[in-house]
């Protein structure tokens, strides 16, 4: 779909190169999850959500320790705890769980902004701001997956893996939020200089 396996390759083999000159610790951390392709960021976020035992939408030092370790991100303890301590701006000893994945997200453009929300707002058929299988139903053409027309998947087997997509790929509940949706395409864009062209990509994939 519209983060083609080619720019997630090309991404991920980008933001491995500027890892080796990159000294800044937001940016190492933001490569770090950019090198696993567009979901890579989304993932960090789902894999931190999992963790908020208490609903609180914020991470004290010992889970985001924790959630860097769980999802792979390699850290010495030292380089992740300041870069805790630089998200923690009030120097409460938690930081802001939406806040630090907006900080994280590689910035998108206002236009990029407003052609991914338009294909959000298309999906989102019920406007309860979470795409579901029933949502897809007559927005999404199953009929020409190939595992559909060979008979091996059924339409919502199809609906489900073009939801996971977008999804985590350690919590894949068969919904998509605005936050998971926008994080999806904040990775994709980062592979993608042109704003013309990212806007005609998301035009022809969603029929906008």
């Amino acid at each position: 779909m519209a983060g083609t396996s080619r720019h997630d390759r090309e991404m991920s083999l980008e933001a491995k190169r500027q890892l080796t000159v990159t000294s800044d610790p937001v940016e190492r951390l933001r490569l770090q999850c950019l090198s696993r392709g567009s979901s890579g960021i989304k993932g960090l976020g789902r894999t931190f959500k999992i963790m908020d035992d208490n609903n609180s939408r914020s991470l004290d030092l010992k889970e985001f320790l924790k959630g860097l370790n769980d999802y792979g991100i390699p850290m010495e303890k030292q380089e992740a705890t300041a870069l805790f301590q630089l998200f923690d701006r009030d120097q409460s000893g938690t930081i802001d769980f939406d806040e630090f994945l907006v900080t994280l997200r590689p910035q998108m453009s206002k236009a990029r902004k407003e052609v991914v929300m338009e294909a959000f707002r298309k999906l989102d058929k019920t406007s309860d701001g979470v795409i579901t299988i029933e949502d897809l139903r007559g927005v999404y053409n199953a009929q020409y997956h190939p595992k559909y027309r060979n008979g091996e998947w059924s339409e919502d087997q199809v609906f489900r893996t073009f939801l996971d997509s977008f999804d985590s790929p350690y919590d894949k509940d068969g919904k998509v939020t605005k936050e998971e949706f926008v994080n999806y395409y904040c990775g994709v864009s980062a592979s993608i200089d042109s704003d013309v062209y990212f806007i005609l990509m998301m035009t022809n994939a969603w029929k906008l």
